[in-house]
């Protein structure tokens, strides 16, 4: 018996380590939840990037707006 640590993410068990088994044996499964994340704290990091100041160089951002659009 070995203890495996992974992330449970979309539904599928990611593991945090390499898992040394063989391809597409069966494996019982026994769940203790060591650390529940909530989606706020994953999104308080993502809000925290968009937060950030970002210079792209171009002093008058406002002249490109139309650049991209058909």
């Amino acid at each position: 018996m070995k203890a495996i640590h992974a992330v449970f993410e979309n539904g599928v068990f990611r593991p945090t380590e390499a898992v040394e088994l063989p391809d597409h044996c069966e494996v019982e499964v026994v769940v203790t939840v060591i650390k529940s994340v909530k989606a706020a704290e994953t999104l308080d990091s993502v809000y925290a990037i968009l937060g950030q100041r970002f210079d792209s160089g171009d002093r008058d951002v406002a002249a490109k707006h139309n650049e991209h659009q058909p």
